[in-house]
């Protein structure tokens, strides 16, 4: 058995933002909008700030409550000195946790959970100009899970580097289950995407913006109704019995693990989950295991603040300069 940790391509990824940074003398800054109380949360911030001072990324805790952080988020989004926003979820626990991510500015968007930037994701829209100089941006955690799957040979050396794999999420939160499913299928895997209530199939051949009939524009895709790469149901059995890899993020000591038996031959396991979703065994059994994602997820944060700054601030300041 393998063992990947997300360290090492994490701390690649952050000297070449660092690199860029320190060439092209980029002042950026991120604000982190934080509720007190929530540990996993707090220690989000914390990594997200050793992170930022790593690569010379200017970082504001901003401390809010629920009855502040429309006021203070809306603030951040008018600040012109403020390039990228983090809210370190959750504030409510709510569904008003997700028009919170439309609140904060897509152009400031480093998690890249604005609906603006999933329409794209789920339209298989790579670019943001017709030029296709600008790349979109991708969620955080989803866009790391992926990073460490290409960094596994076998994954490496192909436009679409999951063309003909099966793959297994146990996660289907907007966060990071769906976004990662349709980012998986985008690169060429059929995926069998769970959540509580059971899997569905989306299929590589049918998560193309052209196989919708009914949508003239990326713009009147409801993310929250897609309607083509869904298919028929499968179970865990049935999934498990097929899957290549197989990804899971079930924050609750209520699922049941996933164990040596159900594996088909040795799959590559990955766990982004501070519970583990994976008996001992099955991680044995596996090809490779990848025990977590965390510091690569903060690093892909990072890289989206670069993005960002290039793409929008950095030549909004060169016209105010008049260079």
């Amino acid at each position: 058995m393998q063992i990947l940790e997300p360290d090492t391509l994490a701390a690649q990824t952050r000297i070449e933002i660092k690199q860029n940074i320190i060439k092209h003398n980029y002042e950026i800054t991120i604000a982190g909008f934080l509720m007190a109380g929530d540990r996993a949360s707090e220690t989000y911030a914390h990594y997200t700030q050793k992170g930022c001072e790593d690569v010379g990324i200017n970082f504001q805790l901003i401390k809010v409550d629920q009855y502040s952080v429309y006021e203070k988020l809306e603030a951040a989004n008018s600040d012109p000195n403020i390039h990228g926003i983090f809210v370190y979820y959750p504030i409510f626990g709510d569904h008003h946790d997700t028009e919170l991510r439309d609140v904060v500015s897509w152009q400031k968007d480093v998690e890249g959970l604005n609906t603006y930037w999933l329409r794209k994701l789920y339209a298989n829209e790579r670019y943001v100009d017709t030029e296709q100089t600008l790349k979109a941006i991708l969620p955080c955690t989803p866009l790391a899970i992926i990073k460490l799957l290409t960094s596994i040979d076998s994954y490496s050396n192909t436009m679409l580097p999951f063309q003909g794999c099966t793959i297994s999420v146990f996660n289907r939160s907007e966060v990071v289950g769906r976004p990662l499913a349709y980012m998986l299928s985008n690169d060429g895997g059929t995926v069998y995407s769970f959540d509580i209530y059971g899997g569905i199939i989306i299929s590589a051949s049918s998560t193309s913006i052209d196989t919708i009939d009914t949508i003239d524009t990326i713009d009147t895709i409801d993310i929250n109704n897609l309607p083509s790469p869904i298919t028929p149901t499968i179970s865990r059995e049935q999934a498990l019995a097929t899957s290549d890899i197989i990804i899971t993020g079930v924050p609750n000591r209520d699922f049941l693990k996933i164990t040596a038996k159900e594996l088909h031959g040795h799959p590559i396991c990955l766990n982004f989950s501070h519970i583990q979703n994976f008996t001992q065994q099955a991680q044995e059994q596996a090809r490779c295991f990848i025990p977590r994602v965390g510091t690569l997820t903060v690093a892909m944060c990072l890289r989206n603040a670069l993005r960002l700054y290039r793409h929008y601030w950095s030549l909004s300041i060169q016209k105010t300069s008049g260079s």
